[in-house]
């Protein structure tokens, strides 16, 4: 069987520094009307929730209206100092849902959502809050534009990530197809035999189970499966990354673990864990990384990987 390549020290530092370049060009080149359009709609989110509850003085009589509507709700997180994911603020108020129909039942849940809030609210965005008393026109008018920019701000964060990783995972399942492979249905993989056949692949699978009776866990769902010609797995995990810091968590923490974790449930020889990278990372992380198993390509040349795709045909 054909060996996946083992890039050296300085091969990896050429490609990162290409990626690099790359990354910043994409975000330079980024539209400043998507922050302006999240901007202005979030504006209009934040005013009509200082409207509702009347400066937050008749928050706990608008409770349910405001946690009962999507947008409402979201901002409400975000008057938190720091802002609080839904996970979080359920966590914390020991609400078991935020439904809209489990609240309007239980007054109770929606009385701790409001007090977990309000607990963390941002003192100085709503410092008359606090203070007890009406806000002046500047201080209202403050509140609504930094709550605007802190909500625009983490959207266009979240739809980056997103539309990075969906990007590439497009290009990758394309250079696949050009070098022959076929795509077809996703399904639960628990063991080698039910993956695609040799010159297939599928889109995001759950690719080995740790018992037979266990619950899908998403450290080992793959981006996308394929069979190689000579009838090795090759899972393929798509990661973007905006910092070094970053690339710890989506390539060393999470790719790399799920490389130890394929090899050990399908065997060094049935598997071929790989990852496609772009944006940012360290060239240290990386060579941890190769180290632990795990094979290397880039985004912005995708050759190297079908070039060793069409070496594994009989």
């Amino acid at each position: 069987m054909i060996d996946p390549p083992l890039w050296s020290k300085e091969r990896l530092d050429e490609d990162l520094h290409k990626a690099i370049a790359v990354f910043r060009k994409e975000r330079l080149e980024e539209p400043l009307e998507d922050y302006l359009e999240a901007f202005d709609q979030y504006q209009g989110h934040v005013e009509e929730f200082l409207e509702t509850t009347v400066d937050l003085s008749e928050l706990d009589s608008q409770a349910l209206a405001v946690l009962t509507d999507p947008n409402l709700l979201e901002t409400f997180r975000y008057f938190a100092a720091p802002p609080l994911s839904e996970d979080d603020l359920q966590v914390l108020a020991e609400a078991p849902t935020l439904a809209k129909g489990q609240l309007r039942k239980n007054p109770d849940h929606v009385k701790r959502l409001v007090e977990t809030v309000r607990a963390v609210l941002d003192r100085r965005r709503f410092a008359w809050v606090v203070e007890g008393r009406e806000p002046t026109e500047a201080e209202r008018g403050a509140a609504v534009m930094a709550s605007a920019a802190l909500l625009a701000a983490r959207r266009v964060e979240t739809k980056r990530r997103t539309t990075g990783k969906k990007q590439q995972e497009a290009s990758v399942k394309q250079a696949l197809v050009e070098v022959g492979l076929k795509e077809v249905r996703r399904r639960p993989i628990p063991n080698v035999t039910l993956g695609p056949a040799a010159g297939e692949f599928c889109g995001e699978s759950l690719l080995g189970l740790a018992k037979a009776d266990a619950k899908p866990d998403k450290g080992r769902l793959a981006d996308i499966v394929l069979r190689l010609w000579d009838h090795r797995l090759m899972p393929i995990e798509c990661k973007v990354s905006n910092s070094e810091l970053n690339s710890v968590k989506r390539l060393n923490n999470d790719a790399a673990v799920k490389a130890g974790t394929w090899k050990r449930d399908f065997g060094v020889h049935q598997v071929v864990p790989t990852v496609v990278l772009s944006g940012v990372y360290g060239l240290y992380n990386l060579l941890d990384a190769q180290e632990r198993g795990l094979t290397i390509f880039w985004a912005h040349d995708l050759r190297p990987l079908t070039d060793f795709l069409t070496r594994t045909k009989p």
